[in-house]
């Protein structure tokens, strides 16, 4: 009894450290990344601060934390996303579709046509360069969308799952492709906004100072790429709320995300009794699926009911989102600080490889199909589109803002009905976690024969569309 409560004091004490340790980097990057204005184009500061942990880890020039606090970071990712996902759309009314079936059905097909497309082209670089010359592991090909699509949180959270299927390293590779799609979104995009505006693309044209369009954005970055147009502005308070009150309100919002986790997980555990019994392909894809794709469902679910039985002002959008963010910033802390260095400096070139032709990917389509899928104000929504598919919704809002500082476009009412469409299928969700799965099932070659399929259907359906009106 002793020595068991020996240790389990000792895991504590571990996880007490871990955790101090964390927020104090975060904290630390964060005042540091306000500083510098980091925000201001579109990167979090969070990135900053797990740069902060790999100088202090074991492996790094400063080796300051211990190699147990390291471990228990790694877990992280998984259990902070996961909280993100639950608050996702908690907060949110749920939109009416009623009238708004022209801008979707364009802003899906162009969503749907990038993400098929950035596997597409996955595939066809690790199946033509990267098997031929350094024999990859074919789960590669799956890189880019996990990485640019879902960013650091699915990278990170799914990196598990592409190393039992045979890429090594798959979590630091995933991190590594993120952090540049994240950078290119705001730098490249940057520049495709100037190009857009000297050639007279914009509908709204007037070049913003920048002053403008970072005064146009909200302070804060929205949880993995959801934003809603719908949410209500909270008028200025007279007088401020009673403590015992704030608290209140914390708690309710906190059991409600955490309402969604158990639902979630009861519902993934559900899954589980029935794979046992069905076996086959299912069973394969249940074994592999993480919590946190049900977790978003069981959250719009919580906010169904919440509306249905008229007690939706339990949940906060500011509150929800506050949580989110935050779960969020120590994600990315986590997972970067936790970064192998060594195997990124061993797998530098399928890295800039993938990272290089996804990229392209993105502004191929940005530049060259947009134009004849969306309506009148494309380039405000295909800029959008852009920062979303390559780095975060933070990165696509700046960007908008600087191509429309006067908000005068409709950009964000389809993206955001379009997101909540999505998020539960790419980016993180069941199709995220299907395609490695389907990769060393089915093969690369047919995989990506399969993408390819999508990429002309889902581009030929926004064409056609188009046409119609």
């Amino acid at each position: 009894m002793a020595q068991q409560f020996a240790l389990l004091a000792g895991a504590l004490s571990d996880l007490g450290l871990a955790i101090v340790i964390l927020v104090g980097l975060l904290a630390l990057g964060t005042t540091i990344g306000m500083a510098l204005g980091m925000k201001r184009w579109g990167v979090p500061e969070a990135l900053l601060a797990g740069a902060l942990g790999l100088l202090v880890a074991p492996t790094g020039p400063l080796p300051l934390v211990p190699q147990a606090v390291i471990d228990l970071w790694s877990r992280l990712p998984l259990i902070l996303l996961t909280l993100v996902f639950a608050t996702l759309l908690l907060g949110k009314p749920q939109p009416k579709l009623a009238g708004l079936w022209r801008p979707v059905s364009g802003q899906l097909s162009l969503a749907l046509t990038l993400a098929f497309g950035q596997y597409l082209v996955g595939g066809l670089a690790v199946l033509l360069i990267l098997q031929p010359l350094l024999g990859v592991s074919p789960v590669m090909g799956c890189l880019i969308e996990v990485a640019y699509e879902g960013g650091h949180g699915s990278a990170a959270a799914m990196g598990p799952s592409y190393e039992r299927l045979g890429l090594e390293g798959a979590e630091a590779l995933g991190l590594a492709m993120a952090t540049v799609g994240l950078l290119a979104s705001t730098l490249v995009g940057g520049l495709v906004v100037v190009l857009g505006r000297g050639r007279g693309w914009l509908r709204h044209p007037g070049a913003p100072t920048v002053e403008e369009a970072l005064s146009t954005m909200a302070a804060e970055t929205t949880p993995l790429d959801v934003i809603d147009p719908q949410l209500p502005v909270e008028s200025p308070a007279v007088e401020i709320p009673a403590p015992w009150r704030q608290l209140a309100d914390w708690a309710v919002n906190l059991a409600l995300a955490g309402l969604a986790v158990a639902i979630g997980w009861v519902g993934l555990e559900g899954l589980q009794r029935v794979a046992d019994h069905l076996g086959g392909g299912f069973a394969l894809v249940i074994d592999v699926l993480p919590v946190f794709p049900l977790a978003l469902l069981a959250s719009l679910l919580v906010r169904l009911v919440l509306e249905r039985t008229g007690r939706a002002r339990w949940a906060s959008a500011s509150i929800q989102s506050r949580v989110g963010t935050l779960s969020a910033d120590l994600l990315i802390t986590a997972a970067t600080a936790c970064l192998n260095l060594s195997l990124l400096a061993h797998d530098w070139l399928p890295l800039t490889v993938l990272a290089t032709l996804g990229l392209a990917w993105n502004l191929a389509v940005v530049l060259l199909l947009a134009p004849r899928i969306l309506p009148a104000d494309w380039f405000e929504r295909a800029i959008l589109e852009f920062g979303q598919a390559t780095g975060v919704a933070a990165s696509g809002l700046l960007l908008l803002r600087m191509a429309d500082p006067g908000d005068r476009s409709e950009a964000l009412t389809a993206f955001s009905i379009k997101q909540l469409i999505l998020q539960p299928l790419l980016a993180g969700g069941v199709i995220t976690v299907v395609a490695p799965l389907a990769v060393a099932g089915w093969g690369l070659p047919a995989w990506t024969g399969l993408c390819l399929a999508l990429v002309l259907f889902w581009s030929g359906l926004g064409l056609w569309l188009a046409g119609r009106h």
